[in-house]
């Protein structure tokens, strides 16, 4: 599992181990005996209790019938299962393959009506061409072992783009200047890109800021890319796994982080000038 730690996902976690705990005491039992009962190694316990093992759906059940609350077992799983929905590797969101996964987005985008957005590696998934997602996402299936279903994902993350042109939704993104450099696919899918992000700064429900690499007193420091959905989530994209934030002070810190971001980057001619430069050096 990734390093990352999300204050909304450990209090999550704490506050199941904390129930479990609490289910415990109130059967008199220590965690040693507990375990006994469970025919678990002597630690198990204890690793759950103090949220360091998040325990499985039969951990729990096997939990309260050993303290004869089997009626409680339910409902903890459920907490459970929220505090982990928090943390999803990709290789679960991706283990039939990554159509349903853009499928599966296609309601939250459509009912987003400020979209904000900041990328530090690739292009961002609403502004790809056909030949760059196909890229990128075979290269990204290949990485973690998915199904090939590369094709039919790519048709399926250009119909989500879609609400580029549909309702009253506003998209503002950042992209750091090494995206336009970063080369994915062969040198005519890069050109074909970079040339469809300058198309895509025209449309009117568009803001797309580009931070240089010689940004002049850089207050924020290059980021991990984010996605914040009106005021309601923020999905984080990590190498192993998508973190979703839900806790209002956490989506404050990614608004703030947001702000500062934006203060850094290139808009209108500036902008443009720093693409139409990464198409030549494609060329």
């Amino acid at each position: 599992m990734s390093s990352y730690r999300s204050p909304g996902v450990e209090a999550a976690r704490r506050a199941v181990a904390a129930k479990l705990r609490e289910v415990r005491l109130e059967a008199g039992l220590t965690g040693h005996e507990l375990a006994v009962r469970c025919g678990w190694h002597k630690s198990k316990s204890s690793r759950i209790e103090n949220a360091r093992t998040p325990p499985s759906d039969t951990d729990i059940r096997k939990w309260c019938e050993a303290c004869g609350a089997a009626d409680q077992a339910a409902d903890i799983v459920a907490a459970s299962r929220t505090a982990d929905s928090m943390y999803t590797e990709w290789r679960r969101l991706q283990r039939t393959g990554l159509r349903r996964l853009q499928e599966s987005r296609m309601p939250l985008y459509e009912r987003t009506k400020n979209f904000r957005g900041y990328a530090s590696h690739v292009v961002p998934g609403l502004f790809q061409t056909p030949a760059y997602a196909s890229a990128l996402l075979s290269v990204i299936g290949r990485f973690h072992g998915t199904p090939d279903d590369t094709a039919e994902a790519v048709r399926a993350r250009m119909s989500r783009a879609r609400v580029l042109h549909e309702g009253e939704h506003r998209f503002a993104l950042l992209v750091e200047e090494s995206v336009l450099r970063y080369q994915i696919g062969d040198a005519a899918t890069m050109a074909e890109q970079l040339g469809h992000l300058l198309s895509v700064m025209a449309l009117p429900s568009v803001s797309l800021g580009v931070i240089p690499f010689g940004a002049r007193e850089r207050g924020m420091w290059t980021l991990e890319t984010f996605n914040i959905f009106d005021e309601e989530r923020v999905h984080v994209e990590l190498l192993t796994a998508q973190v979703t934030v839900t806790a209002p002070g956490e989506i404050a810190l990614y608004v703030k982080a947001f702000r500062e971001l934006r203060k850094m980057a290139l808009y209108g001619t500036a902008a443009r000038a720093l693409v139409t430069s990464a198409i030549a050096a494609v060329g």
